[in-house]
């Protein structure tokens, strides 16, 4: 909905998130900033969650507060459909901005 809210249609090049092979989890890969939040949350919207409810994100490169938002966007979706997610492997930039907004504990590991 937020990616909506900024116009933002998930590009074929928006997929920071993706399944493994199995289903079981979401891997990453790239950059989420403002730069890209809106198309990179489309895309994630379009994923089925994660069997486990664990994502990995050891494979984002960059982020600034727009990927601490977007994980709480993210982890709202899992709430609400009743798969919790768990974001494992996360960048120490990404643990130091949860951490700067309080929300550290909301990620969990």
């Amino acid at each position: 909905m937020i990616a909506q809210l900024l116009g933002a249609a998930p590009p074929a090049d928006a997929s920071v998130f993706r399944a493994s092979d199995d289903g079981t989890r979401w891997l990453t890969s790239g950059a989420v900033t403002f730069d890209n939040a809106g198309p990179v949350l489309a895309a994630a919207q379009e994923l089925p969650l994660p069997a486990t409810g664990v994502v990995q994100c050891d494979g984002i490169t960059a982020v600034d507060s727009a990927a601490v938002a977007l994980l709480l966007a993210l982890k709202r979706r899992g709430a609400e459909r009743g798969t919790p997610l768990t974001f494992v492997a996360m960048p120490a930039a990404l643990t130091t901005l949860a951490a700067l907004y309080g929300v550290e504990d909301i990620f969990g590991e």
